[in-house]
């Protein structure tokens, strides 16, 4: 068995390929190949190829993909243009290759209409336009190949990128009161630990292919999530609950979409963080790297 592994990373730029970029210094025997979405334009199948034929990967993660999720309404070709057309044109040059492809998927794929988690089985039925491209991108994984793992997680905030912590920090500093919509349930995603996740189905040469849920455990409102931040941060701020329907949104977004990990933890026999402590951790480095940057 090869001790050493050729892996491509899409989406360079993205929350999870920086947090992968990180992790990867603990995996010194396998070459990263991480490309950024002007390096590796998914959407351009041309350049795929290419790509593929000159490095022979064995593992594609995919975290190329278009996520803003309002925006997704009134550009719905641009969304399924990536998150869709550009998955499958990965799928096969992965299939060509003999590569695993490891691809980045989404809560959004369900409606939110359940009252408890998700499993891997339940049937879909996105409400928003983001869901729909990126169950398309599903599809076409499962029609072309036999050897992938699809990875649908949630609310993912790491230190880097725009997410809902840092937008919550700089609204705290900013602001003295806020309105957080607290009748959408979920699970939050540490990217750090999807990160890790990731490169333990790859070390462990897994072979439990197909769909896996992944995100950290708990369920909360995004009022819940939004009242830790502020108490761990010591930001003394108003914060009051709000009703989806007081505070609408472009794309609607699943009342309920917290995602079960039975699958995941069986197959991987992993530990999953609690979101709390996973919180702690992430906000610990944003305080560093803010200390780092004011020294």
């Amino acid at each position: 068995m090869k001790n050493f592994k050729n892996i491509l990373v899409t989406g360079a730029n993205g929350q999870l390929a920086r947090c992968l970029k990180d992790a990867s210094r603990d995996y010194p025997n396998y070459n990263f190949f991480f490309k950024t979405s002007k390096e590796l334009d998914i959407t351009n199948e041309k350049e795929i190829q290419t790509l593929f034929t000159e490095l022979n990967f064995d593992y594609c993660i995919n975290c190329a993909a278009y996520t803003a999720v309002d925006k997704a309404e009134d550009d719905k070709e641009n969304a399924f243009l990536v998150n869709a057309e550009g998955v499958k044109f990965l799928a096969k040059a992965c299939k060509s290759f003999e590569t695993v492809l490891i691809h980045i998927s989404t809560d959004f794929v369900f409606d939110g209409t359940k009252n408890s988690p998700y499993t891997e089985n339940d049937i879909t039925n996105p409400i928003n336009v983001y869901g729909a491209s990126k169950l398309k991108g599903e599809e076409y994984i499962k029609n072309i190949l036999e050897n992938y793992f699809i990875i649908r997680t949630s609310w993912v905030y790491s230190e880097f990128g725009n997410n809902f912590v840092k937008t919550m920090l700089k609204l705290g500093k900013d602001r003295n009161n806020l309105s957080v919509v607290d009748d959408q349930i979920g699970s939050p995603t540490f990217a750090e630990d999807l990160a890790r996740l990731i490169l333990e189905i790859i070390d462990s040469n897994s072979l439990e292919y197909g769909i896996h849920n992944f995100s950290n455990d708990g369920e909360i409102s995004w009022y819940e999530f939004a009242q830790e931040i502020f108490q761990e941060s010591k930001i003394s701020i108003e914060l009051k609950p709000l009703k989806s329907s007081e505070y609408p949104t472009k794309a609607k977004r699943p009342k309920y979409s917290v995602l079960s990990k039975l699958k995941i933890r069986n197959a991987l026999s992993t530990e999953i963080p609690l979101w709390k402590n996973s919180l702690k951790k992430c906000l610990v480095s944003l305080e560093q790297d803010i200390a780092n940057k004011n020294s």
